[in-house]
């Protein structure tokens, strides 16, 4: 009993050498010298017995020719653009002023309305405008229509926003605005833009929005003319008239309008081709040929020999062998 004092003071004492925590690490001096001489430490400002500073960090403002002008474009056409677009009646079909569409592009839309134009008693003029701008509020486009497209020809003013298809507007020259009716542009409009829907780059949605306005710019006129408008006419001959995108060639789209307009009488000229042929196939499979019977005259004395045929010739071989009767000998028979 007298060692229990002893044993429970060395547990003890163990037991508090055990609880100590070890020191932190602390930097080689030259280590730390090599490392600070090559460039920055990480984490150096929380390795140092420093306290971290409580002024703001400085930062260097840019200088005035530095700043560039905001990334984001005014949602206004710039007016520099103005007088391009509303000054005066274009003088071509498709008015880019601000460049928007590429050169190609620009060349491949502009032909394909010059087509339309030779090709329809309706022009069809194109604004191109960026999706996200607006027209200023002082431009009233009722008016631009009504002051530059009164006179002349019949047109179609398409503001089409590249991009943004569902932005379009369209308006029409007070010389045809009563014989359209507003149900009629908003069918015109909302078929182009569904078509313009079916591409996603921008290039492609105006050419298909064009080829679209253009389909129906052909039922405008027939309700000039006194026809049923594209969605009272019966659906055969609506698809009769549906042209494909090609706005790319005019050559193109010329040859496929004049395949449209002898399609019937081509399609009866090939069906009764085909007929014809059809008929000389099923004769020729179904054809059956039967041969007289004719006796065989005998040879050396005998009706027939063992191993030896007979040859029957006829007179011509240009006509059946039913038809023909009496065989002619070999040696008469042309070479």
């Amino acid at each position: 009993m007298r060692f229990l004092p002893v044993i429970v003071t060395a547990v003890f004492t163990a037991t508090s050498h055990a609880l100590v925590e070890p020191a932190l690490p602390v930097w080689n001096l030259k280590e730390r010298a090599e490392l600070e001489a090559v460039g920055w430490i990480p984490g150096a400002i929380f390795l140092t017995d420093t306290p971290v500073p409580d002024e703001p960090l400085q930062v260097e403002q840019p200088k005035p020719e530095e700043i560039v002008d905001d990334l984001k474009a005014s949602p206004e056409i710039a007016e520099k653009f103005l007088p391009a677009y509303f000054a005066e009646r274009p003088k071509t079909f498709l008015v880019d002023p601000q460049g928007l569409l590429s050169p190609a592009d620009y060349r491949d839309r502009l032909s394909f309305l010059n087509y339309h134009a030779s090709d329809s008693s309706i022009d069809l003029f194109v604004y191109v405008m960026g999706g996200e701008q607006e027209i200023p509020s002082d431009v009233r486009e009722e008016e631009v229509i009504e002051r530059f497209f009164s006179e002349g020809r019949p047109a179609v003013v398409v503001y089409y926003y590249l991009g943004a298809p569902q932005r379009s507007v369209i308006y029409l020259s007070p010389s045809i605005t009563d014989s359209i009716s507003a149900a009629e542009q908003h069918r015109a409009l909302e078929s182009s833009v569904m078509q313009a829907f079916e591409k996603i780059r921008p290039s492609e949605q105006i050419e298909k929005f064009l080829v679209q306005i253009s389909i129906r710019i052909y039922w405008m006129e027939r309700m000039l003319a006194g026809g049923p408008a594209a969605g009272d006419a019966d659906p055969s001959a609506r698809a009769a008239v549906v042209r494909p995108a090609v706005a790319g060639s005019a050559q193109l789209i010329w040859l496929q309008e004049l395949a449209l307009k002898f399609a019937f009488p081509a399609a009866l000229t090939v069906s009764g081709v085909l007929l014809v042929f059809a008929l000389g196939f099923w004769r020729r499979v179904s054809a059956r040929y039967r041969f007289p019977d004719l006796e065989v005259e005998p040879r050396l004395g005998g009706a027939h020999a063992a191993g030896v045929g007979a040859v029957i010739s006829f007179a011509s071989a240009a006509l059946p062998p039913a038809s023909q009767r009496d065989q002619v000998p070999d040696y008469l028979r042309r070479a």
